[in-house]
């Protein structure tokens, strides 16, 4: 029917139907790609190959700049330690300077009164465990007769043992073969000292210059803190404060942690030396108690000194018994107390301090079994405050 009220129009049919251009669907939002590869399909492989030279370009570029921080950190293995030690120190030494300039003291000569009760400490402890381990030494050699026959019973054994498995093993033979002997010179202490020249110097080295550090550390440590938080821009600067502050609050937390932890085990263990009747007992309680606190290697240290002051003195029950006190001490530091009182400071899963403690021992040695826990900890906080690194941080995160 036509509407009345509209005139019709005489080019236009009555009863045809309105015509509109069909829309862009997504059929043809599809095709689009095709038809350009349909056009020019060169262009499109050219595409596709510089993208993929583009992310083979930025996978190399990550790789070699890993292994050239990797070849630094070992390189710079003196200078690094001794700044990560001495900064341990620092921190440790903390809250005497602030507890001296809540009542007025200088920050500068609080902090020389740190470092020189540090210095003189240390030198009195090492005065006194070097004193107790000369006379240990000296009274040593009244149990020579027992330690020998210890000895020569265990080598006894070995040697049985040898023989047996040899004749299970070795085929017989017409002719005995002469075997060579090789005669080697017994090194003296001359060449054991040239030896080891070059590692001691380094030791000395790093020691002279941690006060030093310490003392600077801990006097321009509001600058420092400053100073690191001004180097980020400004939209950023709030978390790099919140950053610099978890990490210090880690670290102050893991120094607490492992002084508490090894004043438990040093007084156990003491208490059972006494027991015992083992010679200095309260010398070697203390270093079997820290000692234990080194990750997997702390035991075999722990059991050293107390096995020695004990050889001929303790019978073979006070042996288990040393055994047994070390062994269930390290257990129970590393699955009750180190995850109760240190873990939750850190937060970092168990795979990840056994990785950060493999990969700093391969780099730095026995120093980087006491570093390495700090050192995944502070990258963790780095990540948990780094959009495009938070997989990371929750992947070393409990």
């Amino acid at each position: 029917m036509t509407n009345p009220l509209v005139p019709a129009s005489p080019d236009v049919p009555q009863n045809a139907a309105p015509k509109f251009a069909p829309a862009a669907g997504p059929e043809v939002a599809n095709r689009v790609p095709a038809l350009t590869a349909e056009v020019d399909p060169d262009l499109s492989q050219d595409a596709e190959v510089l993208q993929a030279s583009i992310r083979a370009g930025s996978v190399a570029q990550i790789v070699v700049a890993v292994i050239a921080v990797i070849g630094l950190t070992y390189l710079l293995k003196l200078v690094l330690v001794t700044t990560l030690a001495s900064l341990l120190l620092a921190f440790v030494l903390e809250p005497l300077v602030s507890g001296l300039a809540r009542i007025r003291v200088p920050r500068a000569f609080g902090a020389l009164l740190a470092v020189l009760l540090m210095v003189g400490l240390s030198a009195g402890l090492t005065f006194f465990f070097y004193g107790r381990a000369v006379d240990f030494a000296t009274q040593l050699p009244k149990y020579s007769g027992k330690i020998r026959s210890t000895l020569a019973v265990l080598r006894e054994q070995t040697s049985q043992i040898e023989e047996s498995t040899r004749s299970v093993i070795a085929s017989p033979r017409v002719g005995k073969t002469p075997v060579p002997v090789e005669v080697q010179e017994a090194p003296g202490l001359s060449r054991v000292i040239s030896a080891s020249g070059g590692t001691l110097g380094e030791v000395l080295l790093a020691i002279t210059f941690a006060p030093f550090l310490v003392y600077f550390m801990l006097t321009w440590k509001d600058h420092a803190h400053s100073a690191t938080v001004r180097l980020f821009p400004k939209e950023h600067r709030l978390i790099a404060h919140r950053t610099v502050g978890r990490i210090s609050t880690m670290i102050r937390g893991f120094i607490a942690g492992n002084v508490l932890i090894g004043l438990i085990n040093a007084l156990v263990s003491t208490i059972v030396f006494w027991q015992l009747g083992i010679p200095y007992f309260y010398f070697l309680g203390v270093i079997s108690g820290f000692a234990s606190l080194v990750p997997y290697l702390g035991i075999f240290l722990a059991l050293l000194p107390p096995l020695a002051g004990g050889l001929g003195i303790v019978n073979r029950t006070g042996m288990l018994t040393i055994l047994a006190t070390v062994v269930g001490l390290h257990v129970v530091t590393l699955n009750v107390l180190y995850p109760k009182i240190v873990g939750k400071r850190l937060r970092l899963n168990p795979l990840a301090i056994t990785l950060s403690l493999l990969f700093w021992a391969w780099i730095w040695g026995a120093m980087g079994l006491i570093l390495a826990v700090p050192i995944v900890g502070t990258t963790k906080i780095i990540c948990d405050y780094i959009d495009p690194l938070r997989g990371l941080g929750a992947w070393l995160g409990d």
